[in-house]
């Protein structure tokens, strides 16, 4: 079992920068591929980054390059830093561990899941 906390959201205006944190419990963090998820009221559950066992990661379309996931597996810690941020990266935020080796963005497969921290970023 792994139990996940996230911390950092708030609120931003556009342009400005936020780092938001997953601290981890549980199951030898190592183990584990990282992702990042966000939802918007009313909109679905969508991917943001996700980072594998080895450090690889994969970044949706409308977060790459302003947007870095990392992984400290000594600190059992799995970071977004979330640069130029815009109107429409406003959502609660989670963070979800899954077993696989690499990184990947399905949801689904993802086994355990925060309880989300919330990022507004005003116009």
């Amino acid at each position: 079992q792994v139990q996940l906390v996230e911390s950092g959201g708030g609120l931003v205006q556009a342009g400005g920068s936020l780092r938001l944190s997953c601290a981890a419990s549980g199951r030898t963090f190592g183990t584990y591929a990282w992702g990042w998820f966000r939802q918007a009221p009313g909109r679905a559950r969508e991917f943001v980054a996700a980072i594998g066992r080895g450090g690889t990661t994969i970044y949706a379309d409308s977060v790459k390059g302003r947007f870095t996931i990392s992984r400290d597996n000594a600190k059992n810690t799995v970071c977004l830093q979330m640069n130029s941020l815009r109107p429409e990266d406003t959502a609660v935020y989670y963070c979800a561990a899954d077993t696989a080796v690499l990184a990947h963005p399905s949801a689904s497969s993802y086994d355990y899941w925060g309880q989300g921290t919330q990022v507004t970023v005003s116009s």
